[in-house]
């Protein structure tokens, strides 16, 4: 069935909702009764409806507008903090996320093998008895611990650690340790925190450091970064390719990959040689002050030239501006971080940048250590204690990575404990909302652990890559069609629920753990009756009814007392020196490691983020698809032609684990000695009509690597070779 939607509707957002009208008329409409039932609806399933995005994890505040029982249009809440009004076209396509035409409606049974794609129709209670009798049977004969369990961060991610951990294992896989764990690991290590938030209201000068805040999924904060560029904050802006936010930078400096670190360091060196860091607050807040001048005396800026190819006046001026804006200025911590080995150490630089700018604690200042605990204020159900792990994990934390905090974990550790079989051999994986096949680096190695599975489970709304290779695939509502967990932010507590009734056979995760529970022996972990039940024992401690927050959208949280701040750190400090890296071996100051480089004729493969696509969840929403630039392979353009290739090309891209084609895009918005391929193509399901033999998967090319302080994965760290297919 084709579509034909304008450009100019979609970006007006009404398109949006004309794509889901005819792509969904084949489905007879059915309103959401508990929307009905409280008066958002009426009659004839018209009306609005407060909900939660999730079309990616930043998840703004909505509102539905529903006619005939359908949603046609979704609009930002003026009243939710990320979303103020605004969705972001990802936000706006949401529709096609329930609309999408391949959506799985019925829970699944492999037939043929594992890739084949043959599955037949199941009830749940078919389902869900194959699930549960399989791992219990891995349970009886192998122990808890041979069950892998991996989602990826999301409201109703409380009841499958919940499943995890009553189950007994001690395996799961989380998509942290293939974004952030540099970042969380080294501000844990040197504020005690695992991000500081930002504050644009008045930071003067930001450093940006390869975070391509303008087609991030962080939304709300993209625009406070938009503002504070229009009142003339200065943001220099670090990265070997031409983003959308090195357009908006005051100055772009296109650093060599893998060298971040060395250039901070050097601004350290100026800052601190020179005796340009807030004295008063270092003397006060910050560990390692009295060594630090002599510490980083070798980093200097000509040093750092040689390295990073941007030459030392350059760094000198950057680092006194970055200096005489004093608690104005912020080095931003990052998001996706998982790009060399030595990324731990240019994520602990960028602590030091913050801590000798005394931007924290200061009245002004642009970072704050205020952390507040996820859901604290809010009910839960009861339950009993869970059982003592005794088994090692699979992935390594602690016994291998001291210092990764569990709840990240080493996912790609995990995949080849997987395959090797030790320190044991896993058997079984549950996968809730997540993608390993086309996430981990190395997808063949992905595929072979899979190979190497007694029986896969796949909860999901549509037939991803890894649901492809599942024997077992339980269909979830979208997200306007259930009821998740309350979301607290700034001080209220947010809610997501149905907006319409789910399609077909879908059922939302909080009724998929509660059932599977039961059927596992589990049932005294999930006692709460239905959906509507959990949330009412949330909301009991605020005294507020669930048909006030449906109607309302969110319900008031009590004022947390504010004492004073204190740093969670051995010595209740900021730690830019620290005895807990000493004492585990590693360099107790951020320090220069030196990455391995590209040979003769390799480039560094560079990964990142585009505005119209989530990771590897979207690329079969028809209307992102229509919008999306077709997905090429970056070449500096002059390097493209000394090779003999033109933009268009076809060309073959070659890594240490794998081959991928794709046409070429011959530009200047890179370096000579980097290409960059939009990560999320190449899907392999043929059960994905519209992302099926779209793009290449960077996931085929990716050599895993594993930094051995924050157990982060070095996406950019694999080299390819590059020539006419």
């Amino acid at each position: 069935m084709t579509q034909t939607i304008s450009r100019r509707d979609f970006l007006k957002l009404g398109a949006a909702g004309a794509g889901a009208l005819a792509l969904g008329s084949m489905l007879p409409p059915r309103a959401a009764q508990a929307a009905r039932a409280n008066g958002q609806l009426d009659a004839g399933g018209n009306g609005y409806v407060h909900s939660t995005c999730e079309m990616c994890v930043w998840r703004c505040g909505l509102i539905a507008k529903v006619v005939d029982g359908r949603v046609v249009k979704l609009d930002g809440n003026p009243e939710h903090p990320h979303s103020r009004g605004n969705l972001c076209p990802r936000g706006q396509s949401g529709l096609m996320n329930t609309y999408d035409p391949d959506r799985v409606l019925t829970p699944l049974v492999r037939m043929g093998k594992r890739g084949e794609g043959l599955f037949r129709k199941a009830s749940w209670d078919e389902a869900l008895d194959i699930v549960a009798s399989n791992m219990l049977k891995i349970k009886e004969k192998y122990g808890p611990e041979a069950m892998v369990f991996s989602s990826t961060h999301n409201l109703s991610q409380v009841q499958f650690e919940n499943l995890l951990y009553a189950f007994g294992s001690p395996n799961y896989g989380t998509q942290r340790s293939l974004c952030f764990n540099a970042m969380i690991t080294a501000f844990l290590l040197t504020y005690g925190i695992e991000e500081p938030s930002r504050k644009y209201d008045d930071v003067e000068f930001i450093l940006m450091v390869g975070r391509n805040m303008m087609e991030a999924i962080s939304t709300s904060e993209t625009g406070e970064l938009a503002h504070a560029i229009d009142r003339g904050a200065k943001l220099v802006y670090l990265d070997p390719r031409y983003t959308k936010t090195a357009s908006k930078a005051t100055e772009w400096i296109p650093i060599r990959p893998g060298t971040d670190s060395a250039f901070l360091l050097a601004m350290i060196n100026v800052i601190v040689s020179n005796e340009l860091a807030d004295c008063d607050f270092v003397k006060q807040y910050v560990v390692g002050c009295d060594g630090i001048q002599a510490e980083m005396r070798k980093y200097t800026p000509a040093w750092a030239e040689k390295i990073t190819g941007v030459p030392a006046a350059t760094i000198e001026r950057i680092a006194r501006e970055y200096a005489a804006a004093k608690h104005n200025a912020l080095a931003h911590p990052g998001w996706r971080t998982s790009n060399f080995v030595n990324s731990f150490q240019t994520e602990r630089a960028i602590a030091t940048l913050n801590a000798l700018s005394g931007n924290v604690l200061t009245p002004g200042g642009c970072l704050s250590a205020e952390v507040a605990a996820e859901g604290a204020g809010l009910g839960m159900p009861k339950q009993p204690p869970y059982p003592r792990v005794s088994a090692l994990r699979l992935d390594g934390v602690s016994w291998k990575y001291p210092l990764v905090p569990l709840k990240l974990g080493v996912f790609q550790e995990l995949r080849d404990a997987i395959i090797t079989g030790e320190p044991y051999q896993a058997h079984g994986w549950f996968i809730s909302r997540q993608n390993p096949i086309q996430s981990l680096p190395d997808r063949n190695k992905t595929l072979q652990a899979f190979g190497k599975m007694d029986f896969i489970a796949t909860v999901d709304i549509i037939m991803n890559d890894t649901a492809w290779f599942s024997d077992v695939v339980l269909p979830e509502a979208s997200y306007l069609e259930r009821y998740d967990p309350l979301l607290p932010v700034d001080g209220k507590a947010y809610i997501r629920q149905p907006v319409v009734e789910p399609q077909g056979e879908a059922r939302s995760a909080l009724w998929i753990y509660k059932q599977l529970g039961e059927r596992l022996g589990l049932g005294d972990y999930f006692q709460y009756e239905d959906e509507e039940d959990y949330i009412r024992q949330q909301l009991k401690p605020l005294r507020v009814s669930l048909e006030e927050v449906k109607e309302k959208g969110y319900a008031e949280m009590p004022e947390e007392p504010k004492g004073e701040i204190t740093f969670n750190t051995p010595s209740g400090k900021i730690e830019v020196y620290s005895e807990t890296l000493k004492k585990a071996g590693f360099s107790p100051w951020p320090t220069w490691e030196e990455p391995p480089a590209p040979k003769e004729g390799e480039f560094y493969l560079l990964t990142g983020k585009v505005a119209q696509q989530t990771q590897f969840g979207t690329q079969n929403n028809q209307l992102l698809h229509k919008y999306s630039d077709e997905p090429r392979l970056w070449m500096n353009a002059k390097v493209a032609a000394q090779n003999g290739l033109q933009d268009g090309d076809w060309v073959e891209v070659v890594s240490e684990v794998g081959k991928v084609y794709i046409p070429l895009l011959a530009t200047e918005a890179i370096r000579p000695d980097c290409v960059y391929l939009t990560p999320g193509y190449g899907h392999l399901s043929k059960g994905l009509t519209t992302a099926h033999g779209v793009g290449a998967s960077d996931s085929a090319l990716h050599v895993t690597y594993t930094d051995p302080i924050s157990g982060g994965q070095a996406l950019s760290q694999t080299f390819v070779t590059v020539k006419k297919a």
